[in-house]
């Protein structure tokens, strides 16, 4: 009888475990999903990138592949750099200890660097800056008026970090790869809506009332740390290591605008 309860208890168990593991896995999918659907453009967001009367260069990221040499330092030591200028400069450290050099040791100092960047969150601000309005007046008109977007002047919308720190152009680009990267979404720190551009997408007016038609450059929000420290090259008899010391972490945000897209509100009134 005890030999029958312990083997009802096993399965139990089982059952539970499995379960709770079929749960945990649909959350993560769920999470994933939610994830993708925060990231999709709404309806009210249109792109002007062939409309825009002024063109963009798109802020590709200069990607900086670690050479064999660096690639083998790091994963010596489990050390992680994100940080493209430090990689270029590691690849252009050609130290090469000689194989006789018994006893040898040394410590070269590359500097201390931001070496790479944990988000925490990234969102989006369809509102973030306001760029244009128009409006549309159809009191006595005799029939419905369309209203649509035409950018009066040329404005310039620009990103920043969220507080002051060293080092700032390479953690922008950490940052920036870092957003890209989650969203797939086209960043960058400047962006500029030119004069005259406008779209056919139009927004009716009914008789008897005034269409307003607000356009916003949409942005980014992102919040993460910034990981610092001490580059060193060590030289070790014949060998080499790359050793990080005084390791500090400091909070970091961001607002990206996001490259040729309007978010619009219509109101009737």
């Amino acid at each position: 009888m005890k030999k029958r309860n312990i083997v009802l208890i096993c399965l139990a168990i089982l059952f539970i475990s499995t379960s709770y593991a079929s749960q945990m896995a649909h959350a993560d999918k769920k999470t994933e999903k939610e994830k993708e659907v925060t990231f999709t453009l709404p309806k009210n967001v249109l792109s002007i990138q062939k409309e825009n009367t002024f063109p963009n260069v798109t802020e590709d990221m200069e990607l900086i592949e670690p050479s064999k040499e660096t690639k083998e330092l790091l994963q010596a030591k489990k050390v992680k750099i994100d940080n493209p200028d430090v990689i270029k400069m590691l690849n252009e450290s050609v130290i090469n200890p000689s194989p006789i050099a018994i006893g040898y040791r040394a410590n070269i100092y590359l500097g201390r660097w931001p070496l790479y960047y944990e988000s925490e969150n990234t969102s989006v601000i369809w509102d973030y800056q306001e760029i244009n309005e128009k409006d549309l007046n159809n009191h006595g008109g005799e029939s419905v008026q369309e209203l649509r977007y035409i950018q009066q002047e040329e404005r310039e919308v620009k990103g920043a970090l969220t507080n002051k720190t060293t080092h700032a152009s390479m953690i922008k680009q950490m940052i920036l790869q870092s957003s890209q990267q989650k969203t797939s979404l086209p960043l960058s720190f400047s962006t500029v809506f030119g004069a005259n551009t406008k779209l056919d997408h139009f927004y009716n007016v009914p008789k008897d009332k005034t269409g307003v038609l607000q356009a916003y450059a949409p942005a980014v929000n992102e919040k993460g740390k910034v990981v610092f420290g001490e580059v060193y090259i060590q030289l070790k008899g014949s060998g080499k290591e790359i050793v990080i010391k005084n390791v500090t972490k400091q909070g970091i945000g961001a607002w990206i605008p996001i490259q040729d897209h309007v978010s619009f509100s219509f109101q009737s009134k």
